[in-house]
């Protein structure tokens, strides 16, 4: 049987089929999680009978937001000019959808992160979670505004290839070297540690080891912190992820944190999206907190938080700076407008405060 109401969602002018629907759902979600599907399919197709596999499949997405990265600044979406050091290749085409996904996604998070370091003028540190290829260090550095030290953590597998693209690139070595202060630096397979940068091969699920190793490269608990995750905490089990948020909070008496993942997957649009995936072996084990923005800021809330806040990336998108936003929509013919509202209304950026220091944290928005 046919059934209007699916395309009726994307704003097709033609009827499909459930099945075609369901299809085309997840091509683009998967695209707009992370990168090419192609990447999530085939990582997540074999049958989960272990964590490694599972984890495999989580460390695969590195590669898919690396991908769409690059390609989006080859494109002049945003200036990045440091991603090519870890992504050679441009890559096969992306939707003007995605690319504005990822746009939104990038000026969204920076916004916050850049706040944070006005408020505190710099004296703080930056602990990002699932950094993946992550080049906001060097970014930050260009710009003047690095904090006293930024942390980077994830799956060791994935910091020792980071590091291997550091060792051998001069453009990603050279401002690291610039920052430190002695002749040599603290680098082995999986970890490096310098005087402003710190990547740390851990895994989030084990809080005392992660705790451990951030003791151990000088995290200062008594410093203003901003905490980032981008679409991780939606791939740990929730007692899993509120243990790492209450930590956090429990820690760390003046600091923020702010996660990008899925939101209203409630509806039939996000059901839809779990299906596929679920039928891919593909499970989102903490996808339960993503049901609506008040469940996202409940998870703080309830772990300790001060204060927390979320907008839908629909309304990130529609907030953000419209000389810029004009000059970003101006590069590619979107045809499918209804495509990119749905799939920004199904991800959201959620950002929390602790203050004793009373800095004006809760005051940071959009």
């Amino acid at each position: 049987m046919l059934d209007c109401q699916w395309s009726v969602l994307f704003g097709l002018l033609k009827c499909v089929s459930k099945t075609e629907w369901e299809s085309y759902t997840t091509h683009y979600y998967a695209l707009f999680s992370y990168g090419s599907c192609v990447n999530v399919i085939m990582a997540t197709r074999q049958s989960f009978t272990d964590s490694d596999t599972a984890d495999e499949a989580v460390r695969a997405t590195c590669d898919d937001a690396s991908i769409c990265k690059r390609f989006a600044t080859s494109k002049s979406y945003w200036k990045d000019p440091y991603i090519q050091y870890f992504v050679r290749q441009i890559g096969e085409r992306k939707a003007p959808e995605i690319n504005r996904g990822y746009y939104a996604r990038v000026q969204g998070v920076n916004h916050l992160l850049d706040s944070f370091l006005r408020k505190t003028a710099c004296d703080c540190q930056v602990v990002n979670f699932g950094a993946g290829l992550d080049t906001t260090f060097w970014r930050l550095k260009d710009e003047n505004i690095l904090p006293k030290k930024y942390f980077e953590v994830d799956f060791p597998m994935i910091v020792a290839r980071k590091l291997h693209n550091i060792k051998t690139k001069p453009p990603l070595s050279k401002p690291i070297i610039e920052t430190h202060s002695t002749d040599s630096l603290l680098i082995d397979g999986h970890s490096l540690d310098s005087d402003r940068y710190c990547i740390i091969g851990a895994d989030l699920r084990d809080l005392p080891g992660l705790e451990g190793k951030l003791k151990k490269f000088q995290m200062n608990p008594d410093l203003p912190t901003l905490f980032l995750s981008e679409c991780v905490l939606v791939y740990m089990a929730p007692e899993q992820s509120s243990k790492l948020v209450h930590w956090a909070a429990q820690t760390f008496p003046t600091a923020m944190f702010v996660n990008y993942e899925q939101v209203n997957m409630a509806d039939r649009f996000g059901q839809v999206m779990i299906e596929n995936l679920q039928r891919r072996q593909c499970n989102l084990a903490g996808v339960e907190v993503c049901r609506s923005l008040d469940s996202q800021k409940e998870r703080f809330l309830l772990s300790g938080w001060e204060s927390a806040d979320a907008l839908d990336m629909m309304t990130v998108y529609s907030v953000l700076p419209q000389e810029d936003l004009a000059r970003m929509e101006r590069l590619e013919f979107l045809d499918e407008k209804e495509l990119l509202q749905q799939l920004l209304q199904h991800y959201c950026i959620c950002w929390a405060a602790k203050d004793k220091l009373k800095l004006g944290l809760s005051q940071i928005a959009f």
